[in-house]
């Protein structure tokens, strides 16, 4: 069995967002935003209906169509509101007078807070089901949340190796390492229903991963001031 589909939008609903005419009221567009991240998190992808979502957000079942044209578009820009609130692309912009382990260590909190957010961890077990995993949901998941935080994580990566300060061979593959890392044992606890750790033991966790991800890639000076050789050659 598939993920069901919600029916085509009902008589007058426009199938998908509408295009250049009168404006959007944004105040509406978070308020749906929010209801749905509500829903989807208490009753899954295919329990949470429009008409719950509608009903939550306080608006008629046709705006909600109007913004999003049908339930797999509004759950992925769930998806990035939660990622852009959570993990917005400022944490990435250059910022060449903060230190690096700083910088890592702000992304680590704000993707580890992201990722175990309850919203998170229930969306997590819902695109893990057999339903989802035969249906193009959580490749869709992929491209609108992780994909995009990766990618301007690879962007900070490239502007630092620049700078001297990194050596990687492969900067694709370190970013999906580092927040690998970050997931750790921690998450897969809370993702099988185990207890969360406490906040001293995360961000002992999260301060462990920057510094072997750091131990794995920073470009360290000889006694000479020099760059010391890694034996990995540069992209």
């Amino acid at each position: 069995m598939t993920a069901s589909r919600q029916p085509a939008a009902p008589q007058g609903a426009p199938a998908r967002p509408a295009g250049p005419g009168r404006p959007k009221d944004m105040g509406k567009r978070a308020a749906i935003l929010e209801a749905a991240k509500r829903m989807f998190t208490q009753h899954g992808f295919d329990g949470a209906s429009m008409d719950q979502i509608a009903a939550e957000a306080g608006v008629s079942k046709l705006t909600v169509y109007s913004h999003f044209g049908d339930k797999e578009a509004l759950f992925l820009a769930a998806v990035e509101s939660h990622c852009d609130l959570s993990l917005p692309s400022s944490l990435f912009e250059p910022s060449p007078d903060t230190p690096l382990r700083d910088r890592l260590m702000d992304i680590a909190r704000a993707f580890y807070s992201m990722v175990t957010a309850p919203e998170a961890v229930a969306g997590h077990r819902m695109l893990c089901s057999p339903q989802m995993s035969n249906s193009g949901l959580p490749k869709l998941f992929w491209e609108a949340g992780p994909m995009r935080v990766q990618a301007d994580f690879a962007a900070l990566l490239e502007r630092r190796i620049k700078a001297g300060e990194l050596e990687i061979p492969d900067v694709a593959r370190a970013a999906g390492q580092f927040f690998s890392l970050l997931k750790g044992e921690p998450h897969a606890c809370l993702v099988f229903g185990g207890p969360g750790p406490a906040e001293e033991e995360i961000q002992a966790h999260l301060a462990s991963a920057v510094d072997l991800f750091l131990r794995a890639y920073q470009v360290r000076e000889t006694a000479s001031g020099k760059p010391a050789a890694s034996g990995r050659s540069r992209r």
